[in-house]
């Protein structure tokens, strides 16, 4: 089983996605459990004040590095995390390769950012890795944690009901996925391709390969478009 602590200052965001689909059933099955930890419970002041003005001027608000480091004292005295993730948009880019890495973990620990960002010292000091699911600028990092989330959580053996899914995700091996059809053959004047109604597995395959090359290629000259 994996456990992911989220640590945010918007706990509510979180919530909802994590009681639906494939991330309730990994939970119901004791194959995954997700806590989410709000920060308001670590300030000390009356108000439970996360955020302040940043030293040295400058628009947005920062958040507070008191209720991080409380939090993650704690959160440490009761287990050992093989990473602490922190979001942000100039972090490494999540890939797949990544989710199958953390997949194998056993307990992880994400902090959102929210607001202008957070005070540096949270990410110098308690992060051991800086990821991005993107190089663009999201409103905080609770909607990146559920992406990662479930991402990873996919992956652990049990949670899909189809084993082989996971398997021949795109990406696993560095290649897109292929397009895929279901019934009817034809819908609307658009029919599914001729090979896929063969069955002739080995021609199947071979469009399929041939389907991901080109895919892949499109994908990667759109990286180099925008500089990624």
């Amino acid at each position: 089983m994996i456990r992911i602590d989220i640590v945010t200052g918007l706990p509510r965001v979180l919530e909802s996605p994590l009681r639906e689909s494939i991330l309730k059933r990994a939970q119901e099955k004791g194959l995954a459990e997700v806590v989410i930890h709000d920060l308001r419970q670590f300030t000390q002041d009356k108000h439970r004040t996360i955020d302040d003005v940043p030293y040295g001027g400058g628009a947005g608000m920062v958040l507070k590095p008191e209720p991080f480091f409380e939090c993650v004292d704690l959160l440490k005295q009761q287990r050992q995390y093989d990473e602490v993730i922190f979001l942000a948009a100039d972090g490494e880019l999540f890939t797949q390769k990544h989710a199958i890495e953390l997949s194998l973990k056993k307990n992880l620990l994400i902090l959102c950012g929210h607001y202008k960002g957070v005070d540096q010292r949270v990410r110098d000091a308690l992060a051991t890795r800086e990821v991005s699911i993107g190089p663009y600028v999201l409103t905080g990092g609770e909607l990146p944690a559920l992406v990662i989330v479930d991402a990873v959580v996919r992956l652990i053996p049990g949670v899909l009901n189809d084993s082989e899914s996971a398997l021949t995700d795109s990406f696993v091996d560095d290649l897109a996925g292929y397009p895929v059809y279901t019934r009817p053959p034809e819908y609307r004047g658009l029919k599914v391709p001729e090979v896929l109604l063969s069955g002739d597995h080995q021609k199947i395959a071979d469009w399929r390969h041939k389907q991901r090359l080109l895919r892949t290629k499109r994908f990667r000259d759109q990286l180099k478009q925008i500089g990624v």
